[in-house]
C-alpha cells in the first residue's frame, strides 16, 4: 500500500470510517461501552447511538485513533509510509510529508508503533542468537555523558545500550533492550527460554562467554569470529544483517533513540522484518486491525 493507493482508496474522512468499521465490526456496529449490537446510525455525524446505553459513539472509541484530531487519511498515509520505509521514517520528514507538526507525528508514530508489537510466537528451526549496541557518538558541544573526556570503547566496553535479538532463519526475529548487567548466562538463558522453542530448535551464536551454558537448554553451535565468519550451516550472518538495518535506520534517519524509547523503535524495525514476505495491502490491512484493537 503506497501513498498513491491510499489517496484512491481513502480520499475522504467517511471513506476512511467506513473502512474502520468494516475492519472492525464486519459490518454490524457493537457498542463500546455496553456491547450491545442494537444500535442506529447517525449518518451525518459519522456516529452511532446505542440503545442500549443511550450513548453515541464511532469506530475510533477505544481505540489508538480515539480522540485524534488529525484527518484519519493522514494516519493512514504515516501508517503506509512507515510500512515501506525499510530503514525507518524520520518524525521531521513525516511531518513534512503528510504536513502534521512534527510534534503531533511524533506522538502519532509512537501510537503506530505500539501496534506492532510481537505476537508472542517462539522461534524455531536453526535460530541465531546475539548482541549488539545501539547508539551513536556524541555530537561537538553536547556531551553531557562525555565529559572525562574518556575515548569512546568499542565492543562489550561501550557506553551503548545493550539489544539482545535472536531470528530464525528464513523466519521472524525477535530483540530485548537489556543492561550490561543482564548480559550473563542467567539472563541469556532465560532469553533463550522465553522466545525459543528449545525441542525443536538449534541456537547459533559467536564465542561471547555469556552463552556457556545455553547448551543446557537446546543443542548449541558457536562460530569463532576470530578464525572464520562461515562454517557450512554454522554463522550469525543472518542477524548481523538485521542488526545492520537497524543500526542504518538509527544512524541515517533517527540520528539519536533515547533507551527510554528504544523498545518502541525494536518493535517496529522487528515487524516490518517479520512481515516482509506479505503483500503490502495485507500488511497495511493487518496494521489498521491491530491498531483498532481496545
Amino acid at each position: 500500500m503506497n501513498i498513491i493507493q491510499i489517496f484512491k482508496q481513502f480520499p475522504t474522512q467517511e471513506s476512511c470510517i467506513k473502512h474502520l468499521e468494516l475492519a472492525r465490526w464486519k459490518g454490524d456496529p457493537i457498542c463500546p461501552y455496553c456491547d450491545s449490537t442494537n444500535t442506529n446510525p447517525l449518518v451525518k455525524e459519522m456516529r452511532h447511538h446505542c440503545n442500549g446505553c443511550r450513548k453515541s459513539f464511532s469506530v475510533t472509541v477505544g481505540t489508538i485513533f480515539h480522540d485524534t484530531k488529525v484527518p484519519l487519511q493522514k494516519w493512514f498515509l504515516l501508517i503506509a509510509l512507515m510500512l515501506n520505509a525499510k530503514k525507518g521514517l524520520s518524525a521531521c520528514q513525516a511531518a513534512r510529508d503528510i504536513e502534521v507538526r512534527r510534534p503531533t507525528v511524533w506522538s502519532m508514530m509512537h501510537r503506530i508503533r505500539k501496534s506492532m508489537v510481537d505476537n508472542g510466537e517462539l522461534l524455531n528451526g536453526i535460530v541465531e542468537m546475539d548482541e549488539t549496541y545501539v547508539g551513536g557518538k556524541p555530537r561537538k558541544g553536547n556531551k553531557k555523558d562525555d565529559d572525562d573526556n574518556t575515548p569512546s570503547q568499542r565492543g562489550r566496553g561501550t557506553k551503548k545500550i545493550p539489544v539482545v535479538g535472536m531470528v530464525e532463519r528464513g523466519g521472524k526475529v525477535k530483540t530485548e533492550k537489556a543492561t550490561k548487567d543482564t548480559l550473563k548466562s542467567k539472563d541469556l538463558n532465560e532469553l533463550i527460554r522465553k522466545y525459543i522453542n528449545p525441542s525443536e530448535s538449534v541456537l547459533i551464536t559467536d564465542e561471547y562467554k555469556g552463552y556457556n551454558k545455553a547448551a543446557s537448554l537446546l543443542p548449541h553451535a558457536r562460530i569463532n569470529h576470530s578464525i572464520e565468519y562461515v562454517n557450512g550451516l554454522i554463522h550469525t550472518n543472518t542477524i548481523e544483517s538485521f542488526w545492520a538495518i537497524v543500526k542504518r535506520g538509527i544512524v541515517g534517519q533517527y540520528h539519536r533513540v533515547s533507551a527510554k524509547h528504544l523498545d518502541k523503535y525494536l518493535d517496529e524495525f522487528c515487524y516490518r522484518y517479520n512481515s516482509r514476505n506479505l503483500d503490502s495491502s495485507v500488511l497495511f490491512g493487518n496494521t489498521i486491525a491491530n491498531m483498532l484493537r481496545p
